[in-house]
């Protein structure tokens, strides 16, 4: 089992950044890969970014390439998700996943999910 716990979110205003922290604990983070995905209010959950187990490959979406960085700290068992550029529709719960896998791959479905946390960016 791996539990997952998002911290780092917010109210700020447009153009504003925040830094998303997910902490891992019962096992290492070096086994997963990981990856953020958030939910707005009346839409589905969407994926927003992930990265492999050593942190040398990173994947985004496409609205959020340029303006997030999703980065690792094994050692530390914890995965950071830098926001700049922050918008009014980047409003939503983010959630940190884990998939027990090296690598993650457009096929990857999360085997743990964390609580999620609020980021709201007022205009």
């Amino acid at each position: 089992q791996v539990q997952l716990v998002e911290s780092g979110g917010g109210l700020v205003q447009a153009g504003d950044s925040l830094r998303l922290s997910c902490a891992a604990s019962g096992r290492t983070l070096s086994s997963y890969a990981m990856g953020w995905f958030r939910q707005a209010p009346g839409k589905e959950r969407e994926f927003v970014a992930a990265i492999n187990w050593s942190g040398s490959v990173t994947y985004y979406a496409i609205s959020m390439k340029g303006r997030f960085t999703l980065s690792r700290d094994n050692a530390k068992n914890t995965v950071y998700l830098q926001m700049n550029s922050l918008k009014p529709e980047d409003t939503a719960i983010y959630y940190c996943a884990a998939v027990h896998s090296n690598e993650w791959s457009s096929s990857s479905w999360p085997d743990y999910w964390g609580q999620g946390t609020q980021v709201t960016v007022s205009s």
